[in-house]
């Protein structure tokens, strides 16, 4: 069987990791055969699928503008290759990875709709985009896959056929969760973060629906009360070079306590080197890295959007989205717990992401 599967593009991030874990996850069978066509470039991610065998086409569109132009590009290629399934991610690849599959007789079209309210931070072309798709989806997908049950919701209230939707969460592998303490000691080590300060990890590229200003708002307050807290941000464009993330942190007056990693192919070790995890998006739809902040035994705190409050189980730790005070109080909450009681929260943690997986 020929899968192929079509994103606007292969940099790191959540739905681009997931379908990059999909892809390995089937690399010993031997009657399924995948491959992945970005809309866009290779990206970090496609590197990664070339150096595991996959075949990666990129199509250069660096505009909207040439979206006629990439559409011929994939008609052309898909009507060469003849895959049995075309499985597309996010709106621009549902919309033009669809209609080229579906010019050329290919049925079996597979949306996947990862997002929930892009009305926060989603441009006006994406938003009609997601018009369009959902003006076709009664005829042109075969399936829509949703991978969070507040995707589904939205996305049938906006117009989406929803006999065609279907919700399967994200999953998650907990051997690749796991790394050593070492990883953890070293990393703090590397920062010059004492073993015995606290350490609160934000993951997430800068972007407006991870609202990063209200996380710093948020640490900004706790770090003006407690010396020994620091804070993790890791995430594209979460570096010294980005002005308007050094704005932000700049203003809070406490600069010296934020640490500022990019984007890393260590997150694991990231979360193993930190104390709390902390979710601060207005808006998601399955969040992955809550899920891997839970298996990997971390306490956690997370705004109210997507399936995070489904997924964490304990409504004590959710906080309405773009409340920096809120966030800010129930982060010192998990600060003053004994070292003991934040280990058993994140134990508790770890055992209930187990039996979701």
């Amino acid at each position: 069987m020929k899968i192929f599967h079509v994103i606007i593009g292969l940099n790191a991030g959540g739905a681009e990791l997931m379908l990059s874990r999909l892809i390995k996850s089937q690399l010993t069978f031997c009657d399924v055969q995948h491959s992945v066509i970005s809309l866009t470039d290779e990206g970090v991610v496609g590197s990664m699928l070339t150096e595991h065998g996959i075949k990666v086409y990129s199509l250069g569109m660096s505009s909207i503008f040439m979206g006629p132009s990439v559409f011929f590009k994939l008609r052309s290629l898909l009507k060469e290759q003849q895959p049995d399934i075309i499985h597309t991610w996010m709106y621009h690849a549902d919309l033009l990875g669809g209609l080229a599959a579906r010019s050329i007789g290919l049925r079996r079209v597979i949306w996947c709709i990862r997002s929930t309210d892009i009305s926060k931070g989603g441009s006006k072309i994406t938003l009609l985009i997601r018009k369009l798709c959902a003006w076709l989806s009664g005829w042109l997908p075969y399936k829509i896959v949703c991978a969070a049950d507040a995707s589904r919701i939205v996305h049938e209230a906006v117009g989406y056929q929803a006999n065609k939707m279907l919700v399967i969460p994200n999953g998650f592998d907990p051997d690749k969760l796991v790394v050593s303490n070492t990883a953890g000691l070293t990393l703090r080590k590397e920062l010059g973060i004492d073993p015995s300060d606290m350490l609160v990890i934000s993951v997430g590229r800068f972007n407006p629906v991870k609202d990063h200003k209200t996380f710093i708002a948020a640490a900004g307050k706790i770090a003006a009360k407690f010396n020994n807290v620091k804070f993790l941000l890791v995430g594209r464009d979460l570096q010294s070079t980005n002005a308007a993330l050094m704005q932000m942190i700049t203003e809070t007056n406490e600069a010296d306590m934020f640490f500022l990693l990019g984007e890393r192919n260590d997150v694991v070790s990231c979360l193993k080197a930190s104390n709390i995890f902390c979710l601060h998006s207005v808006t998601e739809g399955f969040p992955n890295v809550l899920g891997e902040a839970m298996a990997a035994g971390l306490p956690c705190v997370t705004t109210d959007v997507g399936d995070a409050a489904f997924l964490l189980n304990n409504s004590h730790w959710v906080v309405p989205a773009e409340s920096p005070e809120l966030l800010a109080q129930k982060i010192v909450e998990l600060l003053k717990l004994s070292s003991e009681d934040r280990i058993k929260l994140g134990k508790y943690n770890a055992l209930l992401k187990a039996r979701t997986l």
